[in-house]
């Protein structure tokens, strides 16, 4: 997603991993991993940012998603 992060490469893939094996683990289909991605961000602003700034963090991850997304393509 974004450029630059505060976070390492390393935390960031070992976390992947560790959830990719839980999905692994339950079978979990494309559209059930997309579903509970979805639902982690959802909870993750409404437990966590202000009301106020909700909408405009969801729209940048939004964006970074499709950057992302647009990106491998090419």
């Amino acid at each position: 997603m974004p450029i630059t992060s505060k976070y390492s490469d390393q935390q960031i893939e070992t976390i992947l991993t560790e959830i990719a094996a839980v999905f692994d683990k339950h079978d979990a289909s494309p559209d059930l991993v997309l579903m509970i991605a979805g639902n982690i961000a959802t909870n993750v602003l409404n437990q966590n940012v202000a009301e106020s700034q909700r909408k405009a963090i969801a729209e940048k991850f939004a964006q970074a998603l499709i950057s992302s997304i647009d990106s491998t393509i090419h």
